[in-house]
């Protein structure tokens, strides 16, 4: 199956209102940066063990891994959670970043060092939201050496 298949129907496995939430920010994060690459990760590992929720990513950057090894992974990632929906802004060095010039505008939602978590779109500033994804695209940009 490939990528946008398994977007769409990752998309329509939740309830409304939920769904319609999904798709709007799978609309937003497409639009801010058009023609990405498209990741779609089920949340197993490779025997098949539920180790996270699935998520929706967009945009490539090279990971630096903690053993100095590099993984190809997305730069921004959308996923569905029990209380609500998580965004996910990769590769922010400054852990303090997101939270000191996203939290305080963004109305109520958890913002963590790469995460911003929040129970419903009516919830947050659409603006804002949009604002902290353009960064996570230009934050890890790949520049040509």
């Amino acid at each position: 199956m490939n990528v946008q298949k398994q977007i769409k129907g990752y998309i329509a496995t939740h309830p409304e209102p939920k769904r319609g939430e999904m798709q709007a920010l799978h609309d937003l994060v497409s639009k801010a940066s058009p023609g990405c690459k498209l990741w779609f990760l089920d949340g197993k590992d490779d025997s098949g063990k539920v180790v996270s929720n699935p998520n929706i990513g967009y945009g490539n950057y090279t990971m630096k891994l903690a053993d100095g090894k590099t993984r190809e992974f997305y730069q921004v990632g959308v996923s569905s959670n029990k209380t609500g929906i998580s965004i996910y802004i990769m590769g922010v060095e400054d852990k303090k970043y997101l939270a000191e010039t996203y939290a305080r505008s963004l109305g109520k939602a958890t913002v963590t060092g790469y995460c911003i978590k929040f129970r419903k779109l009516a919830d947050i500033d659409i603006d804002v939201l949009q604002a902290a994804i353009r960064f996570g695209f230009e934050n890890t940009k790949e520049t040509e050496q």
